[in-house]
């Protein structure tokens, strides 16, 4: 993060763990919030926002600790995880809190999948919105004998991301499980205004603009 001068924990390679951001930097202690947000504490954190008092208050608590907006946790040799961002929290219609970006993680492990965005905030169960890897798609049409353009539609192709999807709720409780799913025709882009410079996902954008098939996973 700028505000923690772009670093507070590191791996080594005397002391270093897969699947995490390190231990803390020598100075800088790690505190996770009762609602699981990763608090960051020392002299590197920023003084404050430039002109903003608001933001500083909102963002820097008076006794030093930093919110950093990621979720995650500390295992017991002291390595930070993340597993999410606090802004993305889903809460279904049942009062489930649920973190989207490890289904989504899960989902984008496979061969065909780009990007997978979760939706079910304020609903009473959860779907997602599939894209395609371009890169991959003549793959899977040449081994099913189709067109690359006939690839996202095709019933072989919503089979395979159907096994994915099952593979993925095995390790959820049914409440967070993917109930549903859809294949966008295209992959999200900054062109479209889906994806951020950095390649983020603008969950607003991607709601927005895919509403009617968002709808349809719910009727």
């Amino acid at each position: 993060m700028t505000e923690t001068s772009t670093v507070a924990t590191v791996n080594t390679l005397e002391a270093h763990c897969w699947g995490s951001v390190g231990k803390p930097l020598p100075g800088v202690e790690v505190k996770i919030g009762d609602d699981g947000e990763i608090l960051l504490r020392g002299p590197n954190m920023m003084h404050g926002y430039y002109k903003n008092d608001e933001a500083t208050r909102d963002t820097l608590e008076s006794d030093g600790w930093l919110h950093t907006g990621d979720l995650g946790y500390v295992d017991d040799e002291g390595f930070l995880f993340i597993n999410g961002r606090k802004k993305d929290i889903i809460i279904t219609a049942g009062g489930k809190n649920i973190t989207p970006a490890n289904l989504e993680n899960g989902l984008k492990q496979n061969q065909w999948i780009s990007q997978a965005v979760v939706i079910g905030d304020r609903r009473p169960y959860l779907v997602v919105l599939i894209t395609l890897d371009p890169e991959e798609v003549p793959k899977f049409a040449e081994a099913h004998g189709l067109k690359p353009e006939e690839v996202a539609q095709s019933d072989e192709m919503r089979a395979e991301v159907q096994k994915i999807v099952d593979h993925v709720n095995d390790d959820y409780g049914r409440v967070e499980q993917i109930k549903k799913f859809t294949i966008l025709p295209e992959d999200l882009s900054q062109e479209q205004g889906t994806l951020t410079p950095t390649l983020k996902v603008k969950r607003n954008v991607v709601n927005e603009k895919f509403d009617p098939e968002i709808q349809q996973l719910y009727g």
